[in-house]
């Protein structure tokens, strides 16, 4: 499994935010994306994901050009996007947030598949609240239990959904939440799967990770 861009150029309005961008990400893999505010970092998160086109060039998976009609059937049950904003109801409990973001997603989840990726999360005691209680670290947190739902909706094989694509996933977490998710993402690649992440930072992966830094200004 491979994904490759290929001399992407990408446009904000008037503003150019890069070009000539290339880069390839195989099984396995960790590439972490770094740059200013304003250099395009979740722009190019959204065209890898395929929720948008890019000025010009290409993105391929396995060869396929994702935004042609033949790749994106085959492109969006392998992609995993989880954008910056945690996307919470504040009505609705963990629960009934999870199983609606992974219906969202066409990512089949019953409860006690929710239930379940979301005590991996350390939200127990939280199940029954309404999120609009819960802190920021915790709403991220439910947002993040969609790692482990996909995992075990596909009884753990990760190469069901074998690329995600995080924007800021570290956000609002405190140090064991970090930990805990950069073990996640750990062991979503050293299952043959792939992570695209956007942070500035660090977290304890057991692997090396590729980095791609931006240019632009804020």
């Amino acid at each position: 499994m491979m994904l490759e861009a290929r001399n992407l150029a990408c446009m904000k309005g008037e503003r150019l935010l890069f070009r000539n961008l290339n880069l390839h990400i195989q099984a396995g893999g960790l590439l972490r994306v770094l740059g200013p505010n304003g250099a395009g970092k979740t722009s190019l998160l959204r065209i890898l994901c395929s929720l948008a086109v890019p000025e010009a060039g290409q993105v391929l998976w396995n060869g396929q050009d994702i935004h042609a009609r033949a790749g994106r059937e085959i492109f969006a049950p392998a992609v995993l996007y989880l954008g910056h904003a945690p996307m919470i109801n504040g009505l609705l409990t963990p629960l009934e947030n999870l199983q609606l973001l992974c219906a969202a997603d066409a990512q089949p989840a019953d409860a006690d598949i929710c239930a379940a990726a979301l005590r991996a999360m350390g939200l127990e005691a939280a199940l029954a609240l309404p999120c609009r209680v819960l802190s920021a670290g915790q709403r991220r947190r439910v947002a993040l239990a969609r790692l482990h739902a996909s995992r075990a909706a596909c009884g753990q094989n990760a190469l069901a959904r074998p690329l995600w694509v995080l924007d800021e996933p570290f956000t609002a977490l405190d140090v064991a939440s970090v930990e805990q998710l950069a073990q996640t993402i750990t062991a979503h690649c050293a299952a043959g799967g792939m992570a695209i992440f956007v942070s500035h930072q660090e977290a304890p992966f057991g692997l090396p990770a590729q980095t791609l830094t931006l240019g632009g200004t804020a």
